[in-house]
C-alpha cells in the first residue's frame, strides 16, 4: 500500500495567474446562478437542485462560448473541477452525525449495508459482464445509485480518475430516475402497507440526492421526512469506506483508444474520503459551534456547486452521445431493483427486527 500523501494545488505562477483567476470567476457565476436557481419554487417542486443545475449550466455553456476562452480560463476551471471537489467532499462530513445512526437504529444501518452492497454489486454484474460498458462508467453509475446521487459520483471521479463525459452521463441517470422516485414514492405510499417511520426507512435507502429523499419524505408528513434523511445521512457516510474499499480492490482504467490497462503501482488511499470520515467523527461531539457548522456546510455547498460547474464545462455533448442507451439501461435497471427489490428488503428487515 502506498502512502497517504496531501497533493497541494499546484503552484500558481506569473503565467497563468489570469487563467486561474478567470476561470475562477467564471465558475462563480455558473455556480451563484445555479445556488440562486435552486431557491426557486420551480426547482424545489421538481427536485432541481444547486449540484444538478450547475452541471446543466455547465455543460450549455461547455458547448456553446466556453471552447472560444478556454485557453483564458483552463487554469481555474480546472482547478475548481480536482482541488474544489475535494474540498468540497471533506467538508461534506459537517452535514452528518454518529448520532444519526443511532436515529434509525440497527434496522437503519443494516438496510443500507445491504442496499448499497447489492446495488453497487448488480451495478458491476449487468454493466460490465452483460452491457459490455466500461468500467469507469460502471462504477460511477453504481455509485450514485447506491450511495448518495452526484455527490458520491464526484468523490469517485478522482479515485478510478474517471473521463468528464463519462461523469456527466452517469450524474444524469441520477436526475432522471432520481426524480422519477421522488414523485413514484409518495404515489405508492398508501398502497405499500408501511407507517410513516418504515416508508421514511424505504426513502432513505432508495432514493438517489438527498433532495430527491426529502421531497418524496415530506411529501408524505413530518415524520417519514425526518426519517428518510437521517436514513439518507446515513447511506452519505457510508461514502468514505465505500471509496476506501474501491481503492483496495485492483480494477482497470479504459484508456482513451478504447484498451483496458491494469492500473499500476501501489494502492492509493484517497485521503479526501479519510478526512471526510474524520470530520463526521468530529462534528459527532458537536465541539463546533452551531453558528461555524452551518458557514462550514454553506460552504461546502458552494465549493460542491463550483466544482459541478467546471465540469460541466468540460463536457463535450459528442463524447455523451458516444455512450449510447446502454449507461441509461443500466441506470434504469438499477432503478427497479431500487424500488422494487428496496421495497421487499425493507419488508423483510421490518420483520427481522420486528
Amino acid at each position: 500500500m502506498t502512502a497517504t500523501t496531501f497533493t497541494p494545488p499546484k503552484a500558481i505562477t506569473t503565467a497563468n495567474t489570469s487563467a486561474w483567476w478567470k476561470g475562477i470567476a467564471l465558475v462563480a457565476v455558473i455556480a451563484g446562478t445555479a445556488l440562486a436557481a435552486a431557491k426557486t419554487p420551480l426547482a424545489n417542486q421538481i427536485g432541481l437542485g444547486a449540484l444538478t443545475l450547475a452541471i446543466i449550466t455547465g455543460i450549455i455553456a461547455g458547448n456553446t462560448f466556453f471552447p472560444r476562452i478556454a485557453h483564458h480560463t483552463a487554469e481555474g476551471v480546472d482547478f475548481s473541477k480536482s482541488n474544489l471537489l475535494r474540498w468540497g467532499i471533506m467538508l461534506y462530513g459537517f452535514r452528518i452525525t454518529f448520532q444519526q445512526v443511532a436515529g434509525v437504529g440497527w434496522q437503519g444501518v443494516l438496510t443500507d449495508v445491504v442496499m448499497l452492497t447489492l446495488t453497487f454489486g448488480l451495478a458491476l454484474l449487468i454493466g460490465i459482464r452483460l452491457l459490455k460498458l466500461d468500467r469507469q462508467t460502471v462504477i460511477l453509475i453504481g455509485a450514485g445509485s447506491s450511495i448518495c446521487g452526484a455527490a458520491a459520483i464526484l468523490a469517485t471521479e478522482p479515485v478510478i480518475r474517471a473521463q468528464a463525459h463519462k461523469v456527466s452521463v452517469a450524474v444524469a441517470t441520477v436526475v432522471v430516475f432520481g426524480t422519477l422516485a421522488m414523485f413514484l414514492y409518495p404515489m405508492v405510499y398508501p398502497y405499500l402497507e408501511m407507517t410513516a417511520h418504515q416508508y421514511g426507512l424505504f426513502v432513505g435507502s432508495t432514493v438517489h440526492e438527498v433532495a430527491q429523499v426529502v421531497g418524496a419524505g415530506q411529501a408524505v408528513n413530518d415524520v417519514a421526512g425526518n426519517t428518510a434523511v437521517i436514513e439518507k445521512m446515513l447511506r452519505v457516510m457510508m461514502l468514505a469506506p465505500f471509496l476506501l474499499a474501491l481503492s483496495l480492490v485492483g480494477f482497470t482504467n479504459q484508456r482513451t483508444d478504447g484498451k483496458e490497462t491494469e492500473r499500476q503501482g501501489g494502492i492509493t488511499v484517497p485521503w479526501f474520503a479519510v478526512i471526510f470520515l474524520a470530520i463526521s467523527g468530529l462534528n459527532s461531539f458537536h465541539v463546533i459551534p452551531t453558528t461555524v457548522v452551518d458557514i462550514l456546510v454553506g460552504l461546502d455547498t458552494v465549493l460542491l456547486t463550483m466544482a459541478m460547474a467546471a465540469l460541466g464545462l468540460r463536457t463535450h455533448i459528442g463524447a455523451i452521445k458516444q455512450a449510447g442507451a446502454k449507461p441509461l439501461i443500466l441506470a434504469a435497471l438499477l432503478f427497479v431493483f431500487l424500488t422494487v427489490g428496496g421495497y421487499f428488503v425493507n419488508r423483510g428487515l421490518i420483520l427481522l427486527f420486528a
